[in-house]
């Protein structure tokens, strides 16, 4: 994986458009030879068609006219078939820097040690998809540039070749014009990166509304949502139509600036050609050229547009992929069996929070404040920073923040109430992170409670699952979740509210074949469950009360409940 320390990572703008151009170089190189070729042959159709007018058409010889006939048609051919392959090695290298700039962004997303961007779930996917998209132009935009400034330097050459000084006014007009619409392209830029951050931000308020869309209605809310998502989505509607107008003016200035330009050559040729210093043929090539020029000029403009389009889009991923990381882990192996051990710490709401999980046990926390919760899943999960954690918290005989990250997850998995299902079927959401067979898979069910989610569907273990698992309820959800983090079978579980969304009777359930489970596994798994379901809490070994960021009492859930009165209210409900 890249990290911001990784020379690989573009530093700022420049650099990720270095990096561009080297790692498309053969089609960029390939691109741009043939549609400079394009763009010469087309220069030289007026060159070709004067030099018939003046030595076929008006000497009346039919050899010449068939030869410069046939020269013409080579000439076509020639720009023709330039432009078929220029176009597609320069398209090839755009649609590969888009997907290697996707997967780049994604990778820099999903890495384990998390990043700090300040970007919203939804800015990264508008930065992983439009951005990465916009800022592949860069390999066109150079493309297009050089084989312009080709066409350019061939016309001016063939003016040359007709008249001097009107050649010369060409070759100074032309860098005097780029110059000025400089100006506008600045604005451009401007613009498009307030457009691409005004959709980022209606993207990311649109994701976070479509995750919390059952709560929404749950609590009459939706209306609300879609008042606020239809203000960003008219901020960017907004942001766009400003970008639109400028690109729009842009254009018209570049199209007025090509034909304001085009009409002066045009006008002192036939001036020329009337004081008798060019020949008929010269002022069709000189009014042709003129005419052709028009086309790489405005194409230059052009580009500077699509510049300031990818420039805008690469500042937006240039800051993902140098975000730092969230959480910054060790290099350090499991010295031992993986021992949870918890002293002292101070971690957000915790105050010196003392907790152990020896191997083969099981052991229930209630937490009266969830913030307790939380902190204590991100502690275990390494998702803490390093500077935020006081106290001591290992496993293994490890501090977390020393431990290899992967050692870390491969010990310990956390499995929060609110993860996550993906589209596909039970079995390919069962088989995340678990390499078992079909009985292998129904025990992890089993012991969920869900084994009626295959003996119920005619598809079994193929069951489909939609998007969301949308097709699921709440409670199904939570079940092969719960599975799966049990089909995992880690040498230490971590549960969070696992039956918040079943019944009392299917709550037991889960109880038994989750302590049968775990207490099946050889050796047998450590298992930390922090609820306040009562069975699961009967089933624990002891239970750890966890109020105001300290552990305040420990025993068995009988014996809490008899002696604690907090634990009481909190369980016994």
């Amino acid at each position: 994986m890249n990290t911001p320390a990784d020379p690989r990572v573009p530093a700022d703008v420049r650099s990720l458009r270095t990096r561009t151009l080297a790692r498309n170089r053969r089609d960029i190189a390939l691109g741009t030879a043939l549609l400079s070729l394009h763009q010469a042959a087309e220069a030289l159709v007026p060159v070709a068609i004067g030099v018939t007018v003046d030595r076929a058409v008006f000497t009346g010889d039919p050899l010449a006219l068939a030869w410069c006939t046939a020269g013409i048609v080579a000439l076509f051919t020639v720009l023709a078939t330039a432009y078929r392959f220029g176009a597609r090695f320069t398209l090839r290298a755009a649609e590969n820097e888009a997907h290697l700039l996707r997967v780049e962004t994604a990778r820099r997303a999903l890495d384990p040690r998390g990043e700090r961007s300040g970007l919203r779930a939804g800015e990264v996917l508008s930065v992983a998809t439009s951005d990465a998209e916009q800022a592949s132009l860069y390999t066109q935009a150079w493309a297009r540039s050089i084989a312009m400034v080709t066409a350019i330097a061939v016309t001016t050459a063939a003016l040359l070749a007709v008249d001097v000084p009107l050649g010369l006014g060409v070759l100074l007009g032309v860098p005097l014009f780029m110059l000025l619409m400089r100006f506008p392209a600045e604005h451009i830029a401007r613009r498009s990166e307030a457009k691409q951050a005004a959709a980022a931000g209606a993207t990311a308020l649109a994701t976070d509304l479509v995750g919390g869309l059952r709560v929404l209605m749950g609590i009459g809310a939706r209306h609300n949502a879609a008042l606020r998502y239809r203000r960003a989505s008219a901020r960017a509607l907004e942001a766009s139509v400003s970008a639109a107008a400028s690109n729009g003016l842009y254009r018209g200035l570049v199209t007025a600036g090509g034909a304001l330009f085009l009409a002066c050559v045009a006008g002192v040729a036939g001036w020329m050609a009337i004081e008798g210093r060019l020949s008929i043929g010269e002022l069709v090539t000189v009014v042709g050229l003129a005419q052709f020029l028009a086309e790489p000029v405005q194409g230059l403009g052009m580009v500077g547009q699509a510049f300031a389009t990818a420039r805008a889009s690469a500042l937006r991923i240039v800051r993902l992929l140098n975000a730092p990381d969230a959480v910054a882990p060790g290099g350090h192996p499991l010295r031992t069996e993986p021992v949870v051990e918890l002293s002292g710490v101070t971690y957000k709401s915790l105050r010196g929070l003392d907790l152990s999980l020896a191997p083969g046990e099981f052991v229930g926390v209630l937490a009266t404040d969830p913030r307790d919760a939380e902190a204590l899943l991100e502690l275990l999960s390494g998702s803490a920073g390093l500077e935020q954690v006081g106290g001591t918290a290992a496993v293994g005989g490890v501090s977390v923040h020393d431990l290899d990250l992967a050692a870390l997850r491969g010990a310990v998995l956390v499995e929060d109430h609110g993860a996550t299902l993906f589209e596909g079927t039970l079995r390919s959401n069962l088989l995340v992170g678990a390499d078992l067979d079909d009985p292998g898979l129904l025990s992890a069910l089993r012991a969920a409670a869900a084994e009626d989610l295959v003996t119920g569907h005619p598809d079994g273990l193929d069951r489909p699952v939609a998007d969301r698992a949308a097709n699921l309820s709440g409670g199904q959800r939570q079940r092969v979740a719960l599975a799966r983090a049990l089909a995992a079978d880690p040498p230490v579980l971590v549960l969070h509210d696992p039956t918040t969304a079943v019944d009392a009777v299917t709550e037991g359930a889960i109880a038994e074949g989750v302590a049968r489970a775990r207490a099946g596994r050889d050796p047998a798994g450590a298992t930390l469950v922090i609820t306040s379901g009562p069975a699961l809490l009967a089933r624990a070994d002891r239970v750890v009360v966890v109020d105001g960021g300290r552990a305040t009492a420990q025993g068995t859930h009988e014996s809490l409940a008899e002696e604690h009165p907090r634990y009481g209210e909190a369980v016994l409900r």
